[in-house]
């Protein structure tokens, strides 16, 4: 493809290398610079499918999403035997919220065309568990799981991305595999920015760099938002670099103003990103993204600081070189996990995941009657994403059900037909689908107050709560964690070790079911329990955003002081 983008870059029409230039933008991670070129492409007539499918992914990574989404329809229409093209629709519809029954039908009309086009698995993977087709979504498991047995890695490992790995219960040796090939996939085309300098000017503060697409009303904002206010200013200079979209909450004007410097380089080609990061002479890079929607790894590949951290965003190793440390505690990667993670492992005292202690609450919840709540039935929720949610985990909600006439099951759970498959697997399972109740999305500030309407939050298994998990106790409600063999299903332990309720962490399914059962029969106990969260929410670490933050700057600066003796990256715990 690159032989031809130059032949048509040289001797092309001039709409020809537009669009021969459009797709070169777009594959240095310019994609600003794509839609300039595919739009005078199109515009003078060369709006063949091939075109039409490049500017429309280039629409949707803008945040041009009906526009995208329509010269995607246009591409799919004019070569419907393109799996590559049906793909992409399918894609851009699940990124645009729409119905994913469509989503599904353009993923699995490209399976049929061509089994073999990466990805294809790992989108539908994650439109199935968002409808909780759970038969669909453990055939996929299982495909991907024989391929490993007897395909090449280079093969198989195309089919899933890494984090939808996260999602599924697979063997540790799959996920590092999924991730080691994606990374060496990223790194082959970057070089390094700039020869990253030995060290600073002697006296000048450590400059740290954040990184995110997800400097908006998003998780990561949500929990980080204290931690950028609060490093000090007099031994640390704090970079943001922003790779999405301002959505004009306050989130965004917040953490614009958290930083000393506020990049907005969502329109920058990687190289160009990283040259700037290397320009300003971070010290330390952190990735508070990984390998998740939206994300930028191909900066971090071009190595553009002489350290660089995963943090935050993927409860996972990403397995990629140009990634020197991992900051965790010793519950989501114990020592016995290390030999997983190609970073070095960082362990914070208390939990690794920072919390804001400033984060707004409404002060008067809603009435049960108006979330359509039982106002005197005990009240278990789970307001994780649905796709979290299994087959065995919901298997156990219904015993427990069972066992506890009169109660009730608060869900998240937006898309009707989600909603569908749940009450029948309610119904299967015996008990009535009424006394599952589904919420609606809310702000943020009401969300947290709702959650005084509930009795006990019931948590996932192979992926469980996280920013959830830190919402329900900060809003007061006890939850109850059932912890998966990985760092992504043992956040929410972490948290309760952190808050001071280690016995809500459970030694596994029937443990899970009868400790449920047990706090729903016995409320003055299941009152006592709210009363130490109350109490401990002020006192224990997992609130104490400034202790939190003077924990991570001690990371850094051992990290930093490693490399000035030439020590490579090496695992070490923060007193």
């Amino acid at each position: 493809m690159l032989a031809s983008l130059f032949r048509a870059l040289l001797k092309g029409r001039p709409e020809e290398r537009d669009s021969a230039a459009g797709f070169a933008a777009w594959q240095r991670g310019d994609p600003a610079g794509a839609e300039i070129r595919f739009r005078r492409a199109i515009a003078s007539g060369h709006d063949a499918a091939d075109v039409l499918h490049g500017f429309g992914t280039v629409l949707i990574k803008v945040g041009k999403l009906d526009e995208g989404v329509q010269a995607l329809r246009l591409a799919v229409e004019r070569e419907p035997l393109n799996a590559g093209y049906q793909v992409a629709l399918g894609t851009a519809l699940a990124s645009t919220n729409q119905d994913p029954a469509e989503v599904i039908t353009h993923l699995r009309e490209a399976m049929r065309l061509a089994p073999g086009v990466a990805g294809i698995e790992a989108y539908l993977y994650s439109q199935v568990s968002a409808l909780c087709d759970w038969r669909a979504g453990e055939e996929i498991v299982a495909d991907i799981v024989a391929r490993a047995r007897s395909e090449p890695p280079q093969l198989w490992t195309q089919r899933v991305f890494p984090f939808d790995t996260l999602f599924m219960p697979v063997a540790p040796e799959l996920r590092r595999e999924v991730a080691r090939h994606f990374a060496a996939r990223i790194a082959a085309p970057a070089a390094p920015a700039a020869p990253p300098p030995q060290s600073g000017p002697r006296g000048r503060r450590l400059r740290i760099g954040y990184a995110s697409a997800d400097f908006r009303n998003h998780a990561t904002a949500h929990l980080a938002a204290g931690l950028f206010e609060r490093h000090d200013r007099e031994r640390f200079e704090i970079f943001g670099y922003s790779f999405g979209r301002d959505d004009g909450s306050d989130y965004r004007r917040r953490l614009a103003g958290a930083f000393d410097r506020f990049v907005d380089a969502r329109d920058e080609p990687f190289a160009a990103t990283a040259r700037r990061i290397a320009g300003d002479g971070i010290d330390i890079l952190v990735d508070l993204m990984g390998y998740v929607q939206h994300s930028r790894p191909e900066v971090f590949a071009h190595r553009p600081a002489p350290l660089q951290v995963s943090y935050l965003g993927y409860p996972g190793s990403l397995q990629s070189p140009s990634i020197d440390y991992v900051v965790a505690d010793r519950t989501v990667i114990p020592a016995s996990d290390f030999g997983w993670f190609s970073e070095a492992v960082v362990w914070l005292p208390g939990s690794y995941q920072v919390n804001d202690d400033r984060q707004r609450m409404d002060a008067d919840p809603p009435t049960r009657t108006a979330c359509g709540l039982p106002e005197d039935a005990f009240v278990f929720c789970s307001f994780n994403q649905v796709r979290k949610l299994d087959r065995p985990v919901f298997a156990a909600w219904m015993r427990i059900l069972a066992a506890t006439p009169g109660s009730v099951l608060w869900i998240l759970a937006g898309h009707p037909r989600a909603q569908a498959n749940l009450r029948s697997a309610a119904a299967g399972a015996g008990v009535d689908p009424g006394r599952l109740v589904f919420a609606e999305v809310v702000d943020k500030p009401a969300h947290l107050a709702r959650h005084r309407l509930a009795d006990l939050l019931l948590d996932t298994h192979t992926c469980c709560a996280h920013t959830t998990a830190s919402d329900a106790l900060w809003a007061g409600l006890p939850l109850l964690a059932w912890p998966g063999d990985s760092f992504a299903g043992r956040v929410s332990a972490s948290l309760l070790r952190a808050i001071g309720l280690p016995e809500l962490i459970v030694a596994g399914r029937d443990d899970y079911e009868q400790t449920a059962i047990a706090l729903a029969r016995d409320r003055p106990r299941l009152r006592a329990l709210r009363a130490r969260l109350e109490a401990n929410r002020s006192t224990m670490p997992l609130f104490d955003t400034a202790a939190f933050t003077r924990h991570l700057e001690r990371a850094f600066e051992e990290m930093h002081a490693r490399r000035l003796r030439r020590a490579p990256p090496a695992a070490f715990a923060v007193a």
